[in-house]
């Protein structure tokens, strides 16, 4: 935890590496402190067929899922700062956009809890 998954249109990748794109979201998530370096995951999916306003040619969005126990203004810094890297990584996009949403713990599953060892039900247990 936390997840980010960047959805964009294909001709993207033709400003950016994904690696690049997916680096910038890392970092600053990294640099606000509000989460261990090892737990911050980013994946990135291009489209190839989608449909924007009208003269708009291009589009990315970040869904960032977290889990729930931060304050509303540290998920707001955390999407706007996502914003303003991905801004001065791609001056030229058309539509740019950031959520943040949480898990909630009492439903949240992984591994690592329902592993029988792990008696005290540390969702990173054996990571």
């Amino acid at each position: 935890m936390p997840h980010f998954i960047i959805d964009c249109s294909q001709d993207i990748l033709q400003q950016k590496t994904p690696d690049e794109i997916m680096d910038a979201v890392y970092e600053t998530a990294d640099s606000t402190g509000l989460f261990a370096p090892n737990d911050i995951k980013v994946r990135l999916q291009p489209y190839s067929h989608y449909r924007l306003g009208n003269n708009k040619k291009n589009f990315l969005h970040v869904f960032g899922y977290i889990m729930e126990g931060r304050s509303t203004e540290q998920k707001a810094g955390l999407s706007r700062q996502i914003s303003i890297k991905l801004t001065e990584l791609l001056p030229d996009i058309s539509f740019l956009s950031v959520n943040i949403s949480e898990f909630e713990a009492a439903t949240y599953s992984n591994k690592a809890l329902i592993n029988p060892e792990n008696i005290y039900k540390d969702r990173h247990f054996g990571l």
